[in-house]
This record gives structure tokens, C-alpha cells and sequence, in this order.
């Protein structure tokens, strides 16, 4: 039999409603790491009263040594992960403003990049796969051929550049989300648990 390697997953959940799709979710991502047997840091941004706004003291500072300051922890476990999952609704094609938020205000230079001539150089060597869970209003059509896919591209493109080169990228999507039924919904969480299981 196979053994699976144990592995640090800070676990980064963005969405207001404790009775949410979303929430449902990140219970099924917790339930199945743990299951396997990973650790799991369990980040709920909305209710650790995460505050997304980057002041103009930490935007004169974002460059310095000193740009930690306040978010140290969040550095810390930025830090000790080995794998990080994502879980949040896609609003206005993008991120919620909180998680938005955690971006520019934990992943700052000298923690997750370097500043490089042309693009910034990743230093979360640390982190080996990186997971996203998200869901849009819109449908698959309109997100992939209308819009070019936009948010799987900033994640592959984007977040994932600032992990380990070997990184792995797992990228689950429910489109339709407005419109969807229950019984579909739940066919995406029973996906979901599939291939976090697998991945």
C-alpha cells in the first residue's frame, strides 16, 4: 500500500457566513486532511477579524524590514506551511475583498517574493501544492471563453509562481453557483473530497 506523505496545509477560508456553501466546503477540506492524517492550520480570515486594509504606515514600510509589523503570526504561518488551500466565492471576478486584503498585507516582499528585474522572484519555497476551491455566479462558458479565465490564471500564474518550482496546482470550480441546485451542490463537495483525497 502506498503511503501518503504528512504534510503542514494552512487551510485560508474567506466568506462572511458560518451557513454558507462555502463553509460546507472548507468542513469537507478539514474533515479529509485530517482524515489522511495532515496537519491542519484553519485560518477563518472573516472570524479572526482579519483587517484587510493596508494602512499608509504599513504601505510606507512595505519595502522595509518593518513591513511584519501586526501580522507577524499570519508570517509565521505563512511560513511553517507546506501546502495551502484557498476556499471563497469569486465576487466582481475576483477575490473577496478579505482575502484581497490577506495578499497584500501577508505576503509581502522579503516573506512570499523579491522584488526581480522584470517579475517578482518567489520565496515560499516552502509551499508544494496549492490548492483553490471557489465558485462563481456566472457559467463555465462565460468564466473560460468570455472573461479568459482570469482568477485560474492569477493562481497558476500568479500565486503559484511565488511557491516552490515544483509545485503542485489543484484548481476546483462550481460555476452556476446563482442558479445550481442542492443536489448538484453536493455533488461538487463529494468531488471536492475525491480529488483532495487524491491530490
Amino acid at each position: 500500500m502506498e503511503r501518503t506523505e504528512k504534510m503542514r496545509y494552512l487551510v485560508i477560508f474567506a466568506h462572511p457566513r458560518p451557513d454558507s456553501f462555502a463553509a460546507a466546503v472548507r468542513h469537507v477540506v478539514v474533515e479529509t486532511l485530517a482524515a489522511a492524517g495532515h496537519q491542519v492550520d484553519l485560518l477563518d480570515l472573516y472570524a479572526a477579524g482579519f483587517d484587510p486594509v493596508l494602512s499608509a504606515e504599513a504601505h510606507a514600510v512595505y519595502y522595509s524590514e518593518r513591513n511584519r509589523t501586526g501580522v507577524e503570526e499570519h508570517v509565521a504561518r505563512l511560513e511553517r506551511a507546506q501546502a495551502v488551500v484557498l476556499i471563497y466565492p469569486t465576487w466582481w471576478f475576483g477575490y473577496p475583498a478579505i482575502l484581497k486584503g490577506y495578499f497584500d498585507r501577508v505576503w509581502l516582499p522579503g516573506v512570499a517574493f523579491d522584488i526581480g528585474r522584470f517579475a517578482p522572484r518567489g520565496r515560499l519555497h516552502n509551499i508544494t501544492k496549492l490548492v483553490v476551491i471557489t465558485s462563481y455566479g456566472s457559467p463555465r462558458w462565460y468564466i473560460r471563453w468570455f472573461l479568459r479565465d482570469p482568477m485560474r490564471k492569477i493562481v497558476k500564474h500568479g500565486v503559484g509562481s511565488l511557491c516552490s518550482s515544483a509545485c503542485q496546482t489543484l484548481f476546483l470550480a462550481l460555476y452556476s453557483m446563482d442558479r445550481t441546485s442542492a443536489a448538484r451542490r453536493q455533488r461538487f463537495i463529494e468531488m471536492v473530497r475525491r480529488r483532495l483525497a487524491a491530490f
